[in-house]
């Protein structure tokens, strides 16, 4: 799931399609390394776009730039560490999105070389490398939220004592609703909760990368 105010330029839209197939395929990659063949058996485990659009998802992205993946399936039950492992699977989507961001900032690197392109492709691929980055550290940030159905409250379980486990799931199922409440303070009341966490995520990693340029 991803929240987002860019424009819908070609570049955006190659950008998301790129940043929401990574995560859910590093979601099922990781599952099947574990064990889990759920995710290979649907067909999950490419970056095709089309394995990992959801149609409600990608019609919102087009009407109010906010919108969602089709989750790639997980069967904790295949898992020898239950909580561990679907802690890494959780993990392993807004860390692809992660890497998939320092990718973009080293063939960044690369755009003072192409200026003998076309002007058209030259800006072309500067929009995507810009709408790249910006969209993965979003995507990586904005996932790690600890709220379901977001990868944060998987992760988050992997510290919650097994005698909290009732307490937790009944906040993971309260989860949905939390997050719509986030959501509309941010966009109706002008509470920026959601961008002061990305924000807070976000900022170190751009200083890092600043680092290596």
């Amino acid at each position: 799931m991803y929240s987002c105010h860019m424009s819908l330029s070609p570049g955006f839209i190659v950008a998301i399609l790129l940043a929401l197939s990574v995560h859910e395929w590093a979601h099922g990659i990781v599952a099947y390394r574990l064990g889990d063949p759920t995710a290979k058996l649907e067909g999950r485990l490419t970056l095709n776009p089309l394995a990992h659009l959801d149609p409600l998802g990608t019609v919102m992205f087009l009407l109010v730039h906010f919108g969602w993946g089709k989750p790639v399936p997980v069967n904790p039950r295949y898992f020898r560490h239950q909580k561990r492992d679907m802690a890494l699977v959780a993990l392993a989507g807004p860390a692809s999105n992660l890497v998939l961001a320092f990718i973009v900032v080293a063939l960044g690197s690369l755009l003072p070389s192409l200026l003998f392109l076309p002007r058209p492709f030259f800006l072309l691929f500067q929009d995507i490398l810009v709408s790249s980055l910006f969209l993965n550290l979003g995507l990586m940030a904005f996932n790690l939220l600890p709220i379901a159905p977001l990868d944060g409250s998987k992760v988050l379980h992997l510290f919650i004592p097994w005698r909290y486990d009732a307490k937790y799931e009944e906040f993971l199922r309260r989860g949905p609703y939390i997050l719509l409440g986030l959501l509309i303070a941010e966009r109706l009341l002008g509470i920026p909760l959601i961008v002061w966490w990305i924000t807070a995520i976000i900022d170190p990693v751009l200083r890092v990368m600043e680092a290596f340029l």
